[in-house]
């Protein structure tokens, strides 16, 4: 990891959001603010994944909820191993270096999805009817996060993802097993969910470090009004207006000073009958994924915000491209709104963090998603210790720098950033094609498709094609281990910075095939040069061009390539 490239994403933010996790948040008004007032807006990240899986985060998309997953494993290899398994898991998934990281790269907030199970027994477990069962291991779990994030000086947003009996019929989101009564079919699961809330509110009633409670994620049920079976149509949604307030009362029996936050139905952002507010420090969370980026896409929120008077938040959004982030991000910020993106890690290259499974992974996810044979208990324990206790810690995760940049930098700044040192030395210097420089479409490259929407209502490709290393728009495909540029098409270019020890002319060989590509040095008239077509990679030189002492600029650029292939750029000594 370069440091010049993470260092840079902290910059260009602007003035709100630097209060630090010793500092109370708080309502007033519109505006989410610290103790001396100053307005705060919050950068997160959500931690989806650890104390709640969801199948497709670990490519078992087909089993969709965590309890699903987990009696598959038992089958394999037993409840035993399966408890190692997951207490592994649990200790492995994020650690302190996780949150460090998201120090350094200049978040100031952090959305922890919680799983009730892991603070309390089912109502169906209960010893005693009506009675709750704590446990410690599950509270001590949140402890050791916030003295983690206390120490980076970032906030934590207690998040209920997962409520008693499940709160929607999109049931891998709250792990809901639908054979079972949901939230909202059972009185005294709504009881556990306040109850739970009153009990987490006592713990952290006097922490500073505790940026907000959001009581109910992602509610998504026809109470009234058939609706897909998600609450999109509700028009009342009196059930979780009423549950919202009974948490509310429970938490400011023992909880004055904590912001509340709230979600509507359908996913968060239907709010139809849950307004007028209840309580004068509550943030209203929207969610966004994959529409629009502009303000059109969130005037509604902008109305409800303008309705309320209270302060709105971009509670989770994300998992799209690098340029969906950046545009959706500056659109929010510009209007003085928040964001917590999800997740921070999974596997999958469109996050900051991605886990990189072991070989013995993708025949474990065969068996487990019926597509492929039983292996063996030993060979299946192997392999998901492995994930537990190596492939998903920090360390040996994958870091999607560009990623981080597009969230925290780009939203604010239109310049570039050197993805890597690029130093051309008297040896020379070969460049990676895929190690462009780090900014916006259009400013360090250009590409066909840089996001997954193309005007309202409009749907395109996935925007890079080989959804590996960098998640621009950029093609990037892996050939072994190292990562190409491909399918580069005619107009598509990519923008280096280098850096010369010395003035000098040097020519330069591009690496790869299937058309006619050039190359620009310091905004010089391009030169051409042909990519024999066929398998494997082929060589084509560029006479001697000027090379400046210092920075240098070099556009590759597609002239006449329906899918050419690059692997490097040479610089000759």
């Amino acid at each position: 990891m370069k440091a010049l490239a993470w260092a840079a994403c902290a910059v260009a933010m602007g003035a709100a959001g630097v209060a630090s996790a010793q500092d109370w948040l708080k309502v007033e008004g519109t505006r989410i603010v610290d103790e001396a007032g100053d307005p705060v807006i919050l950068r997160g990240m959500g931690l989806g994944g650890w104390l709640l899986q969801e199948g497709y985060m670990l490519q078992l998309g087909a089993l969709g909820q965590q309890h699903v997953i987990r009696e598959r494993i038992v089958d394999l290899i037993g409840e035993e191993k399966t408890q190692a398994f997951y207490a592994a898991w649990r200790a492995n998934y994020t650690t302190k270096a996780d949150i460090d990281a998201m120090g350094r790269w200049g978040f100031n907030s952090v959305r922890l999805p919680m799983h009730y199970d892991r603070l309390t027994l089912p109502v169906e477990q209960e010893p005693v009817p009506g009675q709750d069962t704590w446990k410690a291991e599950g509270f001590a779990e949140i402890d050791a996060l916030l003295a983690w994030t206390k120490a980076n000086g970032l906030h934590l947003i207690l998040d209920l993802h997962a409520a008693p009996g499940g709160q929607g019929s999109d049931l891998a989101i709250s792990d809901r097993d639908p054979d079972k009564p949901s939230l909202w079919d059972s009185a005294e699961n709504r009881r556990k969910t306040v109850a739970l809330w009153r009990r987490l509110a006592e713990r952290y009633a006097d922490e500073p470090g505790i940026g907000a409670y959001d009581i109910l994620n992602e509610p998504n049920w026809d109470f009234e009004k058939p609706g897909g079976g998600h609450g999109c149509e509700e028009t009342t949604n009196a059930p979780l207006r009423q549950l919202m307030t009974e948490i509310t009362t429970a938490i400011r029996e023992v909880d004055k000073r904590h912001i509340i936050v709230i979600e509507g139905n359908c996913w968060g952002n239907n709010y139809r009958g849950v307004t007028p507010l209840w309580d004068d420090n509550t943030v209203i969370s929207f969610h966004k994924y994959w529409n629009a980026t502009d303000r059109a896409s969130i005037a509604d929120v902008l109305r409800l915000r303008e309705e309320t008077g209270a302060p709105v938040w971009l509670g989770e959004s994300g998992e799209n491209s690098n340029t969906w982030f950046t545009e959706t991000i500056a659109t929010v910020e510009g209007e003085g709104i928040g964001w917590a993106f999800w997740p921070l890690k999974k596997i999958g290259f469109n996050q900051p963090l991605e886990i990189a499974p072991n070989p013995g992974w993708p025949a474990l996810v065969a068996w487990l998603t019926g597509e492929g044979p039983r292996p063996s208990a030993a060979e299946a324990e192997a392999t998901l210790m492995r994930l537990a206790t190596h492939d998903i810690r920090f360390e040996n995760a994958i870091q999607h720098r560009d990623v981080v940049d597009a969230m925290l930098r780009q939203p604010h700044s239109d310049s570039v950033v050197p993805y890597a040192d690029h130093r051309v030395r008297a040896q020379g210097l070969t460049i990676r094609a895929a190690d462009y420089d780090l900014g916006r479409a259009g400013v360090a490259w250009s590409d066909v498709y840089d996001s997954d929407t193309d005007g309202p209502g409009e749907r395109i490709p996935w925007w890079n094609t080989g959804r590996t290393w960098r998640n621009d728009g950029v093609d990037i495909a892996l050939d072994g281990s190292r990562p190409v540029v491909a399918e580069f098409e005619t107009g598509e270019w990519l923008r280096y910075t280098l850096t010369a020890d010395a003035a000098g002319a040097r020519a330069l060989s591009v690496i790869g095939a299937g058309g006619r590509v050039s190359v620009s040095l310091n905004g010089g008239a391009p030169v051409a040069v042909d990519l024999a077509d066929g398998d494997g990679w082929h060589q084509a030189t560029t006479p001697a061009l000027p090379f400046q002492p210092g920075t240098n600029t070099l556009i590759l650029k597609a002239e006449a390539c329906d899918a050419c292939r690059v692997e490097a750029i040479r610089v000759g000594p």
